[in-house]
């Protein structure tokens, strides 16, 4: 288990972080400080709980072992994400589809669900951008999520998502099928050694923010787009006071863009992109939701379903994610 947890590894980067902490610049960026104390602590339990354990097993006599039995299934679930960007904080952007005013519903009440399932699990979570539906509801969004494991977790959530259910936008409440979109990013740090993106590759607009926002809303163009010309592929952000800090979280989201095309096309380099395959195609359905004419949520790849779908959109939503994962692993 040692082997495949990536322990020397890991024990290798507790000392290069242990290392950059000594450096006086290294508490001059806040950010990235929290960011690098978080991992550290995450690392440190991880080989803890290790050790641990091994001294338990070790010591245990043949009839004490199956009450170790748990926290051995605990500790072997880590070694599920050796994903390149699996320990990663992850970016997840919701787009509504088909559906009109029950779409754009939806899309927010999918965005509930992922923000309640990551304050269950202790994550930190940031809207970086969302764009608001007509009559209720948000046309798309984008949210950050930071934790250790977190994209390793959450990536086989990528995909189209379906509600059926009674309209409460249509008089007649008549049963309406709603469709989103839900693109799960890794998080790639600005100053990530193995990950650079020339600015001579980027095209940058700024336009005026909508929404809420602050008092610069609508004042300034302090909403930014980012383009990355090679691949066609965009990032924005608006819900940030300033221009300057709205070019950042637009950054944050295109470098995660890029891993995850790099990632699906099992490239090494940005400059190995080509635009034909950027942007996330709709497929068919990965989920459905159904609150009407019964109850059920059900996952279309690995068979896996609830009968308790207010439960599932409370942020229940862990037993769908383990079974997608075991069947990728499988």
């Amino acid at each position: 288990m040692a082997q495949k947890l990536n322990l020397e590894v890991k024990r290798a980067r507790i000392k290069e972080i242990e290392q950059e902490m000594n450096s006086p610049e290294f508490w001059l960026d806040e950010e990235r400080s929290n960011l690098r104390t978080r991992e550290l602590k995450n690392l440190k339990s991880e080989i803890d709980k290790f050790d641990e354990l091994k001294e338990l097993v070790e010591m245990a006599g043949e009839d004490d072992l199956p009450g170790l039995e748990e926290e051995v299934k605990e500790l072997e679930k880590l070694t599920w994400f050796s994903g390149k960007y699996d320990s990663n904080s992850a970016i997840i952007n919701f787009y509504a589809g088909a559906g009109g005013d029950d779409a754009q519903d939806w899309t927010e009440m999918l965005m509930k669900m992922y923000l309640k399932w990551a304050n269950e699990n202790g994550y930190a979570t940031k809207i970086l951008n969302q764009s608001s539906g007509g009559i209720a509801g948000i046309k798309s969004a984008t949210v950050e999520v930071g934790g250790q494991y977190v994209y390793g977790k959450l990536k086989k959530e990528s995909g189209v998502h379906r509600l059926v259910r009674q309209s409460p936008f249509n008089a007649k409440a008549l049963r309406q099928t709603s469709f989103s979109l839900v693109e799960v990013l890794p998080e790639i740090e600005d100053k990530s050694k193995d990950f650079e993106i020339s600015d001579k590759d980027l095209k940058i607009d700024t336009f005026r923010a909508s929404g809420h926002g602050g008092q610069s809303v609508n004042t300034t163009d302090s909403a930014v787009r980012i383009t990355h010309l090679l691949t066609g592929l965009s990032a924005s952000c608006q819900n940030e006071r300033s221009q300057l800090q709205n070019k950042m979280s637009a950054m944050s989201i295109l470098r995660a863009r890029l891993a995850k095309l790099l990632e699906d096309q099992h490239k090494e380099k940005i400059s190995e992109l080509r635009g034909e395959s950027a942007e996330p195609e709709w497929g068919s359905q990965i989920r459905s939701y159904v609150l009407h004419p019964y109850k059920m949520v059900k996952d279309h790849r690995t068979g896996y379903e609830s009968k308790n779908p207010d439960e599932v959109l409370n942020g229940k939503i862990d037993d769908f994610i383990e079974a997608e994962i075991k069947m990728s692993k499988s």
